[in-house]
């Protein structure tokens, strides 16, 4: 039986090629931990956790310094061991065992990583811009590029939202769907005003609109809202993926690797979603070549809709000595691709490492 032998830890600053703004502030660089282990027997598994404030409480210096301590009792221990050790963080610190366990199922062969036949996975695109002459020209070659999903941030400040949505509305023309999302921006008042105005012509759905641990409020919008609604960072496990079909708060579940704890967990998580007669969206805008690889290679088989997984265009540069492809609105899955880092790209953009044996 294999046992891990070495594992390199990494803490990356990535700088993005534009700022990616949120309702709690724009994004300049993804602050990126890595996992790097390898087995007695030369097998490469990797691992990654993208901190961000807003999308969890935990934060990249306690983040990096947990990861270090469950790190250094791995060696020697056999990959499902170490994934039932990173189990037990998950509750407190679900970012930072997801990028351990998954860095020990890709040593295991998890078959949700094997791609033995090569795939498209459908990404979703960003809308930047504000004014009528500067969205004509992003939306149009957001379009060339082959998306057919679009994400329109909001939750900002609702009336001047509503009128950048109808405005993009005008500007889509009906050759896209249309993703809102509040990144948690707005009170349970502006929510339900935001909502209640929207046209749902071309709209796939609203996310989000309030605080995660704000229930009521999720409940109240979708009450009033004419499109369907999607909670994301409200979501952290099953339990809660049981409580938004509980309360009615939602038609649509985002969830995100990083915050499920393993690739087994997310795949549970997905299919108990639709146990539940709601619909599953899977994928991290905030997060790096590996986790969004790990995120679409388990949406090729899972997932019916855009992926959200488009986290790794963002950054200026890429990590990965073979990086992954985009091409026509779509990340491409190579058969039999397995990841390996960049060591030169890697140390170029590494402001902490440990090594373990």
């Amino acid at each position: 039986m294999a046992l891990v032998e070495r594992l390199n830890l990494y803490r990356l600053e990535l700088p993005l090629t534009v700022p990616y703004k949120l309702a709690f502030g724009p994004v300049t660089a993804f602050d990126t931990l890595l996992v790097e282990a390898q087995d007695d027997e030369g097998r490469i598994g990797l691992g990654e956790a993208t901190l961000l404030t807003g999308y969890t409480d935990e934060t990249v210096a306690g983040s990096w310094a947990l990861l270090q301590r469950l790190a250094a009792g791995l060696p020697g221990e056999t990959p499902a061991r170490c994934i039932e050790l990173a189990a037990a963080a998950t509750a407190a610190a679900p970012f930072t065992a997801t990028a351990l366990a998954t860095a020990m199922e890709m040593l295991q062969d998890s078959p949700w990583l094997q791609v033995r036949e090569a795939a498209r996975v459908p990404l979703l695109g960003v809308v930047n811009g504000s004014d009528a002459a500067a969205l004509e020209v992003e939306i149009g070659q957001l379009l060339a590029q082959g998306f057919r999903t679009l994400k329109v941030k909001v939750g900002f400040d609702a009336p001047d939202d509503a009128r950048r949505v109808r405005l993009i509305q005008q500007v889509v023309a009906g050759r896209c769907r249309l993703r809102i999302d509040a990144n948690q921006g707005y009170d349970r008042e502006q929510g339900c005003a935001f909502a209640a105005a929207l046209d749902p012509e071309g709209i796939e759905l609203f996310e989000q609109p309030c605080a995660a641990g704000d229930w009521d409020g999720a409940q109240a919008v979708a009450a009033v809202s004419p499109v369907p609604m999607m909670l994301d960072e409200s979501i952290y496990g099953i339990r809660d993926i049981e409580r938004a079909a509980e309360l009615g708060a939602a038609r649509y579940i985002k969830l995100k690797l990083m915050k499920m704890g393993s690739l087994e967990r997310l795949a549970q998580g997905i299919r108990r979603i639709r146990e539940l007669g709601m619909e599953p969206v899977l994928g991290n805008g905030v997060a790096g070549e590996v986790g969004c690889w790990m995120e679409a290679c388990v949406a090729r088989t899972l997932i019916a809709n855009a992926g959200e997984m488009n986290g790794f265009l963002k950054p200026v540069a890429r990590v990965l000595a073979a990086p992954l492809r985009f091409e026509n609105g779509a990340l491409a899955l190579d058969a039999g691709y397995s990841p390996r880092l960049d060591a030169h790209a890697v140390a170029e953009r590494t402001v902490a490492r440990a090594e373990f044996h």
